[in-house]
């Protein structure tokens, strides 16, 4: 009796001769993994019986298969089966295709031995080729299915940890789990907050975390809704060498939160760019990205309280704290329009006086009053001022 292998035949004592050899053959693999792979002699020998195991099914199989090639890809891939599902945790994709060559050479050298003839050699040898190849193709597949697997469960905790950030959940088991997504908890980090993008977002938001590990940072990704969520490792100072993350949302306003030290206060960042993105309507012209910090009158009028409490500290105590003309000439140079005489008649002082007042005002503030937008913050941050003031909060 015969059996067809390929094109080519095999009678059946061979394939006894096989199948009884089979032990062998998977104990010689595994004995020569030991010899030529340091790291696989410092697996566990619990670990390294299961990759045992698999080889010894290969190599039944392989038997199988010979009777039936065209059940190859049913045979390797249940050759795999058998492991356990961690084993693409300790053993990579490329230290198993290193096992499956080994094996194959143990093939080639062990094969011709169990051959009656010439012929019966370089079947079992042609043989022994293509079924290795058939291995690693399973191999190939069973990794690319694990990955798969790692990516969605990957996927669902970076939603989570975004989730968290956003509401402002600071425990120790959001910094790990963003830890296990390549965020390091103890380094500053950044909050940007915009539309997504409309079109294929999981292969756009796929590109933004190639561009990010490519940079050198590590970025959370989240579409809650109708916003796009970007949690990065540092700061955007300046935005213009961080176009990669602004092109990542979709048409419309993107506010960039404070950094923030560290990954535990990333939720004071979330907080101001919500804040920001909000209330960055009443202002048409914002720049894109706009820093939620140069958004304080919009947020203060949409009544964050943060933002009040921010115009406070910025305008209106340093300049109380000061001098209390620079209040009064800020005043009177905006009931005046801007214009810098008509202030100073209202004053009943030089103009040179109000320049140099002006001057202060700048220099504590860090707004200049003739600037319109600066001049807008300064008038809101006045007013908030004088509101808290009445409630007795300064």
């Amino acid at each position: 009796m015969t059996i067809e292998a390929g094109s080519h035949l095999l009678p059946a004592d061979t394939l006894r001769r096989l199948a009884r050899a089979s032990g062998g053959l998977a104990t010689a693999s595994v004995t020569e993994m030991e010899r030529r792979y340091p790291w696989f002699r410092r697996l566990p020998a619990d670990q390294r019986a299961e990759v045992a195991l698999v080889t010894q099914a290969s190599v039944a199989n392989f038997v199988e298969w010979l009777k039936d090639p065209q059940h190859s890809s049913r045979l390797t891939i249940d050759a795999f089966r058998t492991a356990p599902p961690d084993l693409t945790h300790w053993v990579s994709l490329r230290q198993t295709v290193e096992l499956v060559r080994v094996a194959a050479l143990v093939f080639e050298q062990r094969l011709p031995e169990l051959a009656t003839d010439d012929a019966e050699r370089t079947m079992l040898t042609e043989a022994a080729l293509r079924y290795s190849r058939e291995v690693a193709f399973a191999a190939a597949s069973t990794y690319a299915g694990a990955a798969e697997a790692r990516g969605a469960w990957d996927a669902r905790l970076e939603a989570l940890v975004v989730d968290g950030i956003m509401r402002g959940d600071g425990e120790e088991s959001l910094l790990s789990r963003a830890a296990a997504l390549g965020l390091e908890p103890t380094a500053p980090a950044t909050v940007l907050v915009g539309n997504p993008p409309p079109d294929e977002p999981p292969e756009l938001l796929a590109h933004i975390r190639g561009i990010a590990v490519h940079s050198g940072r590590g970025v959370l990704v989240g579409v809650q809704g109708s916003r796009l969520v970007l949690v990065v490792s540092g700061s955007l100072d300046p935005p213009e060498d961080h176009r990669w993350m602004i092109e990542a949302f979709g048409a419309g306003p993107v506010v960039v939160g404070p950094t923030a030290p560290s990954l535990a206060e990333a939720h004071r960042s979330a907080a101001d760019a919500l804040s920001g993105l909000r209330a960055v309507a009443a202002w048409p012209t914002a720049p894109r990205p706009v820093p939620a910090a140069e958004l304080l009158p919009e947020r203060a009028l949409a009544g964050d309280p943060e933002a009040e409490r921010l115009l406070v500290d910025q305008v209106m105590r340093p300049l109380a704290a000061t001098n209390s003309e620079l209040v009064e000439t800020l005043d009177a140079f905006f009931d005046a329009g801007g214009v810098l005489e008509a202030c100073a008649r209202r004053l009943f002082v030089h103009p040179n006086t109000v320049r140099y007042r002006l001057r202060r005002i700048t220099d504590i503030t860090g707004r200049a009053p003739g600037d319109p937008r600066d001049g807008l913050v300064l008038r809101v941050g006045l007013a908030v001022g004088r509101l808290a003031r009445s409630r007795g909060l300064w």
